[in-house]
């Protein structure tokens, strides 16, 4: 698989402003919600900071549940980024995609975590290559 096969850039797209309402809406107690639109909110703003470094990925698996990336989900992921401790990768071990939380504990021995018991970490040695195309930013999932 080519990255270019691998990612959709997110510039050079239609902009939608849709409103945003200035009252929160609760999710615990009902309370009575006013209809005054505060401004516009667009996702682009909201969830690219860098149109240029940004890529779009569907996530495939149970793997990363416990982060809250299920199967289908759609991941906005900034190659700008830096791929720091505890941060949610996207990477390559041997040639094989993955998206899993990088720990850095020990910065000789970097490890991809899986956010799921059913799945192992995967302990990178002198004999992986490891390339890593950008960081997690948010996760896209319908309800």
């Amino acid at each position: 698989m080519l990255i270019e096969d691998f990612y959709t850039p997110a510039q050079d797209r239609r902009q939608l402003d849709v409103p945003l309402y200035r009252d929160s809406v609760q999710a615990g107690f009902p309370s009575p919600a006013e209809s005054y639109i505060e401004n516009t909110l667009s996702l682009d703003d909201l969830c690219i900071r860098k149109p240029a470094a940004t890529y779009f990925v569907r996530a495939a698996g149970s793997s990363m549940e416990k982060a809250g990336i299920f199967d289908g989900d759609v991941l906005v992921v900034d190659r700008s980024l830096p791929a720091s401790h505890r941060k949610i990768v996207i990477a390559t071990v041997d040639g094989e995609f993955l998206c899993k939380r990088l720990d850095m504990s020990d910065p000789n021995k970097p490890v991809l975590r899986a956010e799921n018991d059913g799945y192992p970490d995967i302990v990178l040695n002198g004999e992986s290559e490891l390339e890593i195309f950008g960081v997690v930013t948010t996760v896209v999932h319908p309800v």
